[in-house]
């Protein structure tokens, strides 16, 4: 006679495997780091979002025979632009930075300046932060491009935070914009956040620009000074 013996995993033999599995999910984990993943992908918009922004407001500028970066029209037309990239803010209020943080809660009387300086600023409402004709939180009128506009809308950073909107700084994660006149430029900045991009490769270091506190895009990158860490810095 056939003795059939049916046989089945010990206690021990049970937690050996547990053990082992625990120890590659953490591994798994370790090696993957799903939250720099997460920071990598919002990174990569954000440098989509600002080429994008470029492109759409370089074909606005060769396009329309007098164009406005300011949102400003005949005698006022780009007079919240700087003069000139050089010029210093002041304390005037005559020339803006664009954020894309909505509302009016930026309360911040010192930004984008180690000075103390101040640029005006211009916040929009949540509802037409990404219109393109003008009343979007970058004042250029896309849809006076012959055809439309040629993006749906504007984009704003994939996390849009200030932490404190009377201490603006650096580390928000928030697009800015501004406007020379003499060159016609514009300047668009972001911050970036995952260790590939500030670390590895450190896209605010080799993009061109004359502050490493930000990733810079546009005509002419001296427009936005970068203040440092501890001073408050600009957006909106």
């Amino acid at each position: 006679m056939k003795n059939n013996k049916k046989g089945g995993f010990t206690l021990l033999e049970l937690l050996i495997v547990i053990t082992i599995i625990a120890i590659l999910s953490v591994a798994l984990v370790i090696v993957l780091n799903p939250s720099e993943t997460l920071k990598k992908a919002r990174d990569s918009q954000r440098i989509s979002d600002l080429s994008t922004l470029k492109t759409a407001i370089g074909l606005y500028m060769t396009s329309v025979a007098a164009p406005s970066l300011d949102g400003q029209t005949g005698a006022s037309i780009n007079t919240k632009c700087k003069p000139t990239p050089a010029t210093a803010w002041g304390s005037s209020g005559t020339y803006k930075i664009w954020y894309s943080f909505p509302g009016t809660g930026i309360t911040d009387v010192a930004l984008d300046s180690s000075t103390g300086t101040t640029p005006a600023i211009q916040p929009t409402t949540t509802a037409a932060g990404s219109l393109t004709d003008g009343t979007g939180w970058i004042p250029v009128n896309f849809s006076a491009i012959t055809g439309g506009s040629p993006i749906s809308n504007i984009p704003v950073d994939p996390s849009n935070t200030i932490a404190d909107p009377t201490s603006v700084r650096s580390s928000d994660l928030v697009y800015r914009y501004a406007c020379s006149l003499s060159p016609l430029s514009f300047e668009i900045d972001a911050q970036l956040e995952s260790t590939a991009y500030t670390v590895t490769d450190d896209k605010r270091a080799s993009d061109g620009g004359n502050s490493t506190l930000y990733y810079e895009t546009g005509t002419n990158l001296l427009i936005l000074t970068g203040a440092s860490p501890s001073v408050v810095a600009t957006d909106f």
